[in-house]
């Protein structure tokens, strides 16, 4: 029985073939070398590989569509969108609404696995980061001046400017995938607010 790496198709209907290289146990080769547990353990060893790398391209597929969905509210945002007749308007924007609701079809769930004080943790610092979406209506300004602390508290090089010593310990009490989530969310967020502040002084 040895672990033999062979390519194994899989074909969905309506579907291109897409071919996965992935390995299978030959029971008919033996192996003086390897005990049965140790082929067994090295071909689990590879499944996880290609675990993982399953995991990390189907998060690269759902940072795509929110950068998507991201670049297709800007467009439903637009200030050219005021130099249109109200007709024009109108067609843009169920154009982009047809884009969006389409885009929204693709759904992808990851999940991670949490203990009690990592769902905690993240349960904690939601809460701040949904402060910071509230307070931008009350003062835009004090909350850029916090996303940028929260993003600081984010890096594990040094780092110039504000920390905030309360979310980076509660940061480090969450996953490694929560971490880069939280991240990636913080700095969606600052460029937004850095929109808006480049709105208002044009104005």
């Amino acid at each position: 029985m040895d672990v033999d790496p062979c390519q194994t198709e899989f074909t969905a209907p309506g579907c291109s073939q897409l071919a996965i290289n992935l390995p299978t146990i030959d029971e008919n080769l033996a192996s003086e070398s390897k005990t049965p547990k140790q082929r067994l353990i090295e071909l689990l060893d590879i499944l996880e590989g290609h675990v993982e790398k399953l995991r990390k391209d189907a998060i690269k597929l759902e940072d795509d569509r929110d950068a998507l969905l991201a670049s297709l509210d800007s467009v439903k945002n637009a200030n050219l969108l005021a130099e249109l007749s109200e007709n024009d308007r109108d067609d843009v924007l169920h154009f982009a609404d047809r884009i969006v609701n389409r885009c929204l079809t693709v759904e992808l769930q990851i999940n991670t696995q949490r203990d009690r004080p990592q769902e905690e943790a993240l349960h904690q610092i939601n809460h701040l980061i949904d402060g910071l979406v509230v307070g931008m209506k009350i003062d835009a300004e004090v909350m850029r001046s916090k996303c940028i602390a929260y993003l600081n508290s984010c890096s594990s090089h040094n780092v110039q400017g504000m920390l905030d010593k309360n979310f980076e310990s509660l940061l480090l009490g969450c996953t490694v995938d929560d971490q880069k989530r939280v991240k990636k969310r913080l700095q969606g967020l600052h460029d937004y607010i850095n929109k808006l502040n480049v709105i208002s002084d044009d104005e």
